[in-house]
């Protein structure tokens, strides 16, 4: 049984899954919206969430904690605090959306949409 376990393993140990949503949310936060499994989605919804809510306050410990999450990278960071997180800076969650696609051709996965709002 599955009890009290919420995450999903996409069939990578620890690090891989760490890289894989750090991947995932720097190109969310270059590009506004990625197109992905459903899956993936669902799980990069609450980490991204969460650095938005970092974001929302400037302070310099959230910089550094949000800088550490995304491997250092200076100009996504920059971007999350000045372009994103003040546009939510009255909003108390519900940052991104996900919208379902169909099925990808090659081997039937559920594809999404995940953006900001």
């Amino acid at each position: 049984m599955r009890h009290h376990n919420k995450n999903r393993k996409f069939g990578r140990d620890k690090n891989g899954r760490k890289a894989l949503l750090n991947s995932l949310a720097l190109n969310l936060i270059v590009r506004g919206k990625i197109k992905t499994t459903e899956q993936k989605a669902k799980e990069l919804r609450p980490f991204i969430e969460g650095l938005v809510t970092r974001a929302k306050s400037n302070t310099m410990t959230n910089k550094r904690l949000v800088a550490s999450t995304l491997f250092g990278r200076k100009s996504e960071t920059k971007k999350l605090f000045e372009t994103i997180a003040p546009k939510y800076i009255n909003q108390n969650g519900g940052y991104t959306r996900v919208l379902k696609l169909g099925v990808r051709k090659s081997d039937s996965a559920k594809m999404a949409i995940i953006e900001f709002v």
